[in-house]
């Protein structure tokens, strides 16, 4: 278990040359918004070298893999309509592929509309069959995949390995709980089927629609190299 990073910067200044260089970062990156009812406009990532990347963030997958530039270990994000700063994401160093996850921000003076949730990801984080949890809610919360149990703080995440055992479907039990006036409560219960070559991305948070808790998953399958052309 580890604690996850959450960044709500400003824009920076624009570097000098020697350290723009220094600190200008190629990082391969898929992007995915928890809020549905009202997900990020399209965006633009300006580089420190002055080129646009379009960035659409969906709502219900992971989006494909786009390279960034993280410029002093964050990549910063305008609105595509009127370039005004919209979030910022920040890089931990040596990061080579993110998953970063958009989550509306609470309203305060000189704040960010969006919330940027860094994921590293990698086999480490993913292992390949599981499920990896991140529990976006404010409270700590239990979860129990396959009979693995583990409780998790705010920002803290978890990745599962493919359960054992599984039925003959290769389904395994998940349940959910949240801690509500010092007791645990059930919020979800059901059977997903774990597969070599896919994973689960659960997340557990607040919706701020109508200010419960809530898990959301969503399915992802690794990305199969292409066989090389015929001679």
């Amino acid at each position: 278990m580890r604690a996850l990073s959450v960044c709500l910067l400003l824009l920076c200044p624009v570097l000098s040359p020697a350290k723009e260089a220094q600190d200008y970062a190629k990082i391969s990156c898929r992007f995915l918004c928890l809020e549905t009812a009202t997900p990020p406009p399209p965006l633009l990532h300006i580089t420190a070298k002055g080129n646009e990347i379009s960035c659409t963030i969906p709502t219900n997958g992971l989006s494909p893999a786009s390279d960034c530039y993280a410029t002093e270990n964050a990549i910063r994000f305008v609105s595509a309509t009127d370039r005004k700063p919209a979030a910022t994401a920040t890089i931990p160093p040596n990061m080579k592929a993110a998953i970063l996850v958009f989550i509306v921000a609470e309203k305060a003076p000189d704040a960010l509309p969006w919330r940027v949730f860094v994921l590293e990801d990698s086999a480490k984080n993913f292992p390949d069959g599981g499920a990896f949890v991140t529990n976006f809610h404010t409270n700590d919360i239990r979860c129990d995949i396959g009979g693995t149990k583990v409780t998790l703080h705010p920002e803290e995440f978890h990745g599962f390995a493919r359960p054992e055992p599984r039925d003959a479907f290769n389904m395994a039990p998940v349940v959910f709980e949240f801690l509500q006036d010092d007791t645990w409560r059930i919020a979800s219960e059901s059977m997903l089927r774990f597969l070599p070559g896919m994973r689960y991305l659960i997340f557990a948070y607040l919706d701020p629609a109508t200010v419960r808790p809530r898990i959301t998953t969503f399915q992802d399958f690794r990305a199969v190299a292409k066989p090389p052309p015929p001679k």
